[in-house]
């Protein structure tokens, strides 16, 4: 009996490890969420049974217990099971859950992690930290299991240090009032929906602007936020040089 925690990242299958690509192509069954792509499912063999488990967000879905189930279930009737999730398991994924439970259980479990979400940013040229702007980063939930957004934006906000915010999308207008309340409402931010993959879409605003333009440019889940000066980078390559400048430095070292 074994079960795999793997993670498939952002979407794009050419982003997989190497060992998550070889333990999906020997899985025999695999649950999987609604953020694992059809290109991640089509690399199982034929004779893999494929179990959607995902939960949509702010819709009634799969309980967690019911879940559980299904991996002692095929871990003890088809030897082998693969729990496949968006991004990595064990950023807001459930994914150390899943796999204590696996263990309690008897069942050898292993973890694969995969490229998070939040590294969409540097996809679209908006690196989570650079020199001068940004000296580390903040990965904050926007819905914790009460439906809250994180307390822990009101800490992030009074650093410079680059925010990038999942499951947000509800948390919006709270989201630009936390940074408008604080002063900081004019600082760039980027909404990047289904990162890495085809149908990728995204726009630039300013924070206080995050609601507004959500709604004008029909941006929906999945989808993450990333607020900070190195948004700027990525908007127009002359703000780079008045950037670097600002702090003293030079474009070229």
């Amino acid at each position: 009996m074994e079960f795999y925690i793997v993670g498939c990242g952002p979407g794009d299958k050419e982003l997989l490890t190497i060992k998550a690509f070889k333990i999906i192509k020997d899985a025999k069954t695999i649950l999987y969420d609604n953020l694992v792509s059809k290109e991640v499912l089509s690399l199982a063999n034929s004779s893999c049974l494929k179990v959607y488990v995902g939960k949509k967000p702010y819709q009634n879905s799969i309980t967690q217990e019911k879940i559980n189930d299904l991996i002692k279930f095929y871990a003890l009737s088809r030897g082998n099971v693969v729990r496949l999730k968006g991004g990595d398991p064990y950023i807001f994924g459930r994914g150390f859950e899943e796999l204590e439970f696996a263990r309690e259980n008897g069942i050898k479990a292993t973890y694969i992690p995969g490229i998070s979400s939040m590294q969409t940013c540097g996809l679209n040229d908006i690196p989570l930290t650079y020199r001068g702007i940004s000296e580390g980063f903040w990965v904050i939930t926007g819905t914790r299991r009460d439906g809250s957004l994180s307390t822990d934006l009101y800490l992030a906000v009074q650093s410079k240090a680059t925010i990038v915010i999942y499951m947000g999308m509800s948390k919006l207008a709270e989201i630009s009032q936390i940074y408008s309340q604080a002063g900081k409402g004019s600082i760039q931010a980027c909404i990047i929906e289904n990162g890495s993959l085809p149908n990728q879409r995204k726009a630039f605003c300013k924070v206080e602007d995050l609601n507004i333009t959500a709604l004008t440019e029909g941006l929906g889940n999945p989808a993450i936020i990333v607020i900070g000066g190195v948004v700027e980078l990525a908007t127009d390559s002359k703000i780079l040089d008045k950037l670097l400048t600002n702090h003293g430095l030079n474009a070229i070292y």
